[in-house]
């Protein structure tokens, strides 16, 4: 495994950090030694970042983590989230609860990073990515900015981040408020517009390269959703513990089956050791130097020896590269 720095944060974090998110499932949905084992094997090939979220199959996931760790007792670092949809009218006390119920499920006085998981646009309410809240919510005074600040003043966190989701306009300027040290940002083979400039023809939620925006300001940038919340991986992917529904792509101009039969167009990325569009998606996502860590789900034990497998893997070559700028520019795929 090799190892980061998570931006201005000073952590060394893993190239490949384990989700414990509901599409994987395992954190979720596991038996308790299936998730020992996991969380072992992790350990084992050197993944040091846990990232969970109350919203994760209801706290099972941060509670299931917590006995895990609890249990083995690693040095690792843990990161969780907030979501304040609907609960903007006492964002403080609404905030302070969760971390403490947090807390208490990961039996833990303090998280390494605790990160707002709400979409941000201007306004808030209806946006681009569904439910969003407003920046001025997120950096307004007495807004999520300024007690995620009193928390870390406190102890109860050690720093703090944003999921990079929602106006693209919006998310670019939270970046450059600084008053985070984290961002969670959308990025794989479907979506790379978050970390390089792309072609007139691309069709989708373009985030403007912002990646190289935070990185810029110092920020540890984590990669989300480098499966495309499976879809890259396809059915073969999806099994053991796996989501039995499908779940959002999280942005717009993007669904679960559009983005499954595009991910069949990536097999000319295959060959050498990067035999399976996951290894291949890791792989793409640890070529952009900006980038921290990537968040994996995981749904068995042999999806974490294949993602830290990746992280040795030859970057793409210039041909590769190209070929892929072609199937970005593609209207028809």
């Amino acid at each position: 495994m090799i190892y980061r720095t998570l931006g201005k944060t000073g952590l060394m974090v893993s190239e490949v950090g384990f989700g414990c998110g509901n599409v994987g499932g395992l954190m979720v949905r596991g038996s308790f030694e299936a998730q020992v084992r996991a969380v072992e094997k992790a350990i084992h090939s050197g993944i040091n970042y846990f990232d969970t979220a109350p919203s994760y199959g209801d706290g099972l996931s941060e509670s299931n983590l917590g006995k895990v760790l609890t249990e083995i007792k690693p040095k690792v670092f843990v990161a969780t989230k907030i979501h304040l949809r609907g609960a903007l009218n006492d964002i403080s006390g609404n905030v302070r609860r969760s971390l403490e119920s947090s807390l208490k499920r990961l039996d833990r006085d303090y998280v390494d990073v605790f990160q707002l998981h709400d979409g941000i646009t201007e306004r808030g309410g209806g946006g681009l990515s569904g439910e969003t809240i407003g920046i001025y919510d997120v950096l307004g005074k007495g807004g999520v900015a300024d007690v995620f600040d009193d928390l870390r003043s406190e102890g109860l966190v050690r720093f703090t981040g944003f999921t990079g989701n929602g106006d693209t306009e919006t998310l670019h300027s939270v970046v450059k408020s600084r008053r985070f040290e984290v961002i969670q940002t959308f990025y794989n083979l479907l979506n790379p517009s978050a970390g390089m400039e792309m072609p007139d023809g691309f069709r989708g939620h373009n985030f403007r390269q912002i990646i190289d925006r935070a990185a810029g300001h110092g920020m540890g940038v984590v990669v989300i959703r480098v499966m495309a919340a499976g879809a890259i991986g396809g059915p073969i992917a999806r099994q053991g513990y796996a989501s039995p529904t499908i779940g959002s792509s999280m942005v717009t101009d993007s669904g679960y089956f559009s983005d499954e039969e595009r991910a069949l167009k990536l097999d000319f990325l295959l060959g050498g050791d990067l035999s399976t569009r996951p290894k291949a998606a890791v792989r793409f996502a640890l070529m952009h130097t900006g980038v921290s860590t990537t968040l994996v789900g995981f749904s068995g034990e042999d999806q974490i020896q294949e993602a830290a497998v990746a992280v040795d893997a030859n970057p793409f070559s210039t041909e590769l590269m190209v070929q892929l700028h072609e199937f970005w520019n593609d209207t028809s795929v």
